[in-house]
């Protein structure tokens, strides 16, 4: 790139950072104004101004606000004080967001709960939030009753749109109760005493490997998340952002809203993203902006053409996520004039920004930016899944193109503070100590990264994701990439299997595939596209791919059944000097007792 070009490039970082920090620069951790002041600030600059748009309605920013106000009067009628915690199992809705936001009016924390989640994992996210009541709709309640019996405490259920004749002791419905209350703006003193530093809500991990953990979300945080996406996308008052994703995650819920309802713009909320009706509903709408997160391009690049798809007023696109095979595509199909991707952990203090649309990267830090971000990459061992020391017993960073660890420095600011989980263990582990001086603290991101001579950084793989095999580091992410293309697959989820005998760990991948599976032809895709070390040593074809509410694979359950025909449902095969051959028990048996080496 010439030096015009970079100054350009720099300069452009430099005015769309600038806004970002405009933004967020008044956030104090020892403020008393908190996500719903905001809120009303906005309310009041903008009160006739379309807010939400919904599957139901158009709703204003001065009627959202009177029933976020009702939400909040209902908490108080239970006895819920500054404190408290109220969990909400609830599909997208305007009532989502005003729900919430009354809470935080009057003090009161809220548990953003998976609406995909049932049983057991439901019951544990429920537990963990330690809420008495549970705010849900017509569409959940019942997946929430099954699993309150596995609550090791009473729990109250309260349900918007819920039939008389359904009615019990201990599930009421909530549209009378809310409707009945007052829509004038509780008391400020309500929340007296509370700051930044206190939780508005939590949010769960997807749970793509165990059980989810409850992220606290500060006020200061998730009015960081909120502004900050309202200054970078350059967003008015005439803007309209089109989301699809799940309020109960940081991408759809704070980042997806922040860009409308801070500026005075028009919030497009669906319940769930539907490849079919995307592209007409986007054009329907006049959206001008979209927030995605990367699997769902994916989904829609793989999807047959719709006559819509280039008939948009979309001038941008923002999110995570987007893997470097599927954005220039996405882009280019779409007509997308402008894609800004993020990096961000909803628990964590690093965050990342490409704002010059750089293909595949998920942010860049240039040259005067390097010791004023609070971001460094640690070079990282796989085998113990731990930084790597020196003789002076200090983390060495990575050097550019070395793949490490991503870090953030932990200190008593809004940019670099720490909130971590609800169980403070859980909260500790993520702590890295004496790092770089003695008695520093910088939070664990758990992802591999890499960062080149310019400055932009790309991602490379969870840490537990990334396996090691025939003494090479195995990125799951790649292979899952380089694999996609194979004719006849429609998804790969790829995952590392121990082996006895044998060091590290197997590549194995699971395959949902059109029609019937080629053995043969997958094989040699693979040796055309993997290095040898790469190479699925085993394969099994399964119906559809198991994911969380934001599109990660779950993988949990494929690798504990790993390549035991008994485990295994459905075809599964083993690499062998022709490809790749069935599994036999007998097959089995000669690489457990080491007479067939991988």
């Amino acid at each position: 790139m010439g030096l015009v070009a970079n100054i350009r490039r720099d300069l452009r970082f430099t005015k769309v950072l600038s806004r970002l920090l405009q933004r967020i620069k008044p956030i104090e951790l020892d403020s008393s104004d908190l996500v719903c002041d905001d809120w009303e600030e906005a309310v009041d600059k903008y009160p006739e101004h379309i807010a939400i748009q919904d599957d139901k309605r158009s709703i204003s920013y001065r009627e959202l606000d009177a029933m976020a106000n009702r939400f909040g009067h209902w908490a108080q009628s239970r006895r819920l004080k500054r404190g408290d915690t109220v969990a909400l199992v609830m599909l997208n809705r305007a009532e989502y967001i005003a729900a919430w936001m009354g809470f935080a009016k009057v003090g009161v924390g809220t548990a953003l709960i998976n609406t995909n989640l049932t049983g057991h994992a439901l019951a544990h996210c429920l537990t963990i939030s330690n809420a008495s009541q549970v705010v849900t709709d017509e569409d959940c309640w019942r997946k929430v009753e099954e699993a309150r019996g596995r609550v090791g405490r009473n729990l109250m259920l309260w349900v918007l749109g819920l039939n008389d004749a359904d009615e019990a002791d201990e599930r009421r419905g909530l549209d009378k109760p809310v409707r009945s209350g007052s829509s004038v703006r509780p008391a400020k003193s309500v929340r007296s005493g509370l700051t930044n530093r206190d939780t508005a809500l939590y949010i769960y991990t997807s749970g793509t490997t165990g059980l989810p953990k409850a992220a606290k979300i500060t006020h200061a945080r998730a009015r960081t998340y909120m502004r900050a996406f309202a200054g970078a996308t350059f967003a008015t008052e005439k803007d309209v952002t089109f989301n699809v994703l799940p309020l109960y995650h940081s991408t759809g819920g704070l980042v997806g809203i922040g860009p409308a309802l801070l500026n005075g713009g028009r919030l497009v909320l669906r319940k769930r993203f539907s490849a079919s009706t995307f592209w007409p509903d986007v054009k329907a709408s006049d959206a001008t902006l979209f927030v995605y997160i990367g699997e769902l391009c994916r989904y829609l690049v793989n999807c047959p053409e719709n006559p819509d798809e280039r008939s948009h007023k979309l001038r941008l696109a923002f999110g995570n996520g987007l893997r470097p095979d599927v954005w220039t595509d996405f882009q280019k199909r779409f007509a997308i004039p402008e894609i800004m991707e993020f990096y961000g952990s909803t628990e964590g203090n690093v965050s990342l920004f490409n704002f010059d649309g750089k293909a595949g990267a998920i942010g860049r830090v240039p040259g005067f930016l390097k010791k004023k971000i609070n971001f460094r990459l640690v070079r990282f061992d796989i085998d113990t899944e731990m930084p790597v020391r020196g003789a002076d017993g200090l983390c060495q960073p990575a050097k550019p193109g070395e793949v490490g660890e991503a870090i953030g420095l932990i200190g008593d600011d809004t940019r670099h503070a720490y909130s971590g989980y609800a169980d403070r263990a859980e909260s500790e582990k993520k702590v890295l100590r004496d790092v770089f001086v003695r008695g520093d603290r910088w939070f664990r991101t758990g992802d591999l990264m890499k960062q080149d001579n310019e400055g932009y950084v790309y991602f490379i793989d969870r840490i537990g994701d990334t396996y090691r095999w025939k003494g090479e580091n195995v990125s799951t992410a790649e292979v899952e990439q380089r694999l996609a293309e194979s004719p006849g697959v429609r998804e790969v989820i790829a995952y590392g299997v121990p082996v006895p005998g044998q060091e590290g760990k197997a590549g194995m991948v699971a395959l949902v595939v059109d029609g019937r599976f080629s053995a043969k032809a997958f094989a040699e895709w693979v040796d055309q596209e993997l290095p040898s070390y790469a190479r699925p040593a085993f394969v099994r074809l399964i119906k559809s791919a198991e994911t969380t509410g934001t599109f990660k694979y779950r993988k949990v359950d494929l690798v504990k059944d790993g390549f035991d025909p008994a485990q295994v449902d459905g075809p599964l095969y083993v690499r062998s000097k022709t490809g790749y051959s069935k599994m036999t028990d007998t097959a089995r048996e000669s690489i457990l007792n080491g007479t067939t080496r991988l």
